[in-house]
């Protein structure tokens, strides 16, 4: 998949980011994943994970150990977000609430996402999701992080994204992006995700829906990172609603 401008987003930085939204969309009702190559340039990567340093950008650090969750760390922003950040959110929400709105649909679901990100936030805000969910994580060798949903209230948008902002084999060894896809009365599929720097996963965050023999049906969906063998690692999660 690769840099074709099916929808562009100005950077706040300069430039355009670009996804091809219809080959994302196939990729995740196919694969239940999509892979968008370089969305982010070296000195962008750079920029980002050099922020994870300065505790005043964010509202909360939550090390990984102390809850169960695996090895490494991560912090969540504090409103407001970083320029690059907060256009990320915006820009891909529209599109990604189109997508949304159809697996709604397709699972019989009866919640819809409005075109505007603004107005789901001021849903979530209105149930006291006001918490922004943004974050950087950070990993070094043996750390590792468990399968999860980023679950955080009553109001959940069904897509995240993750940007690699470290570079596989220089930076780091290891830490494999993975999903599990639990189907009914069958085995788990297991998703490995190649990603290279400024690349971009696209992903469920609890479930999706599949065609199978008898109709559509829902399948849940989980995440994580294998464990780092070497090196540090860097990435950047954007997930679309807010925490209470």
């Amino acid at each position: 998949m690769g840099r074709r401008a099916q929808a562009g987003a100005a950077r706040a930085g300069g430039g355009v980011v670009t996804f091809d939204w219809p080959a994302i969309e196939e990729a995740l009702n196919t694969a239940g994943c999509a892979r968008v190559p370089g969305v982010l340039s070296a000195a962008e990567c750079a920029a980002l994970a050099g922020l994870y340093p300065r505790e005043a950008l964010f509202r909360s650090r939550v090390v990984m150990a102390r809850h169960g969750f695996g090895q490494g760390e991560y912090q969540y922003f504090a409103y407001p977000l970083p320029d690059l950040v907060a256009t990320l959110r915006e820009t891909m929400y529209g599109p990604l609430a189109a997508i949304a709105n159809r697996w709604q649909a397709a699972l019989d679901l009866p919640v819809r996402f409005p075109a505007r990100h603004a107005e789901f936030l001021a849903r979530c805000h209105d149930a006291g999701q006001a918490r922004p969910t943004p974050l950087l994580l950070q990993y070094q060798a043996g750390d590792y992080n468990c399968l999860h949903q980023d679950l955080y209230g009553e109001h959940v948008f069904p897509l995240q994204a993750a940007f690699l902002l470290s570079r596989p084999g220089a930076d780091f060894s290891g830490g494999e992006f993975v999903l599990t896809e639990q189907r009914p009365r069958m085995q788990s599929r297991v998703e490995v995700v190649p990603l290279g720097l400024g690349d971009c996963v696209i992903f469920p965050v609890h479930h999706r829906p599949v065609n199978g023999t008898r109709g559509i049906y829902r399948v849940n969906m989980k995440h994580g990172v294998s464990r780092v063998r070497s090196g540090w690692r860097h990435t950047l999660g954007v997930i679309f609603h807010d925490a209470q």
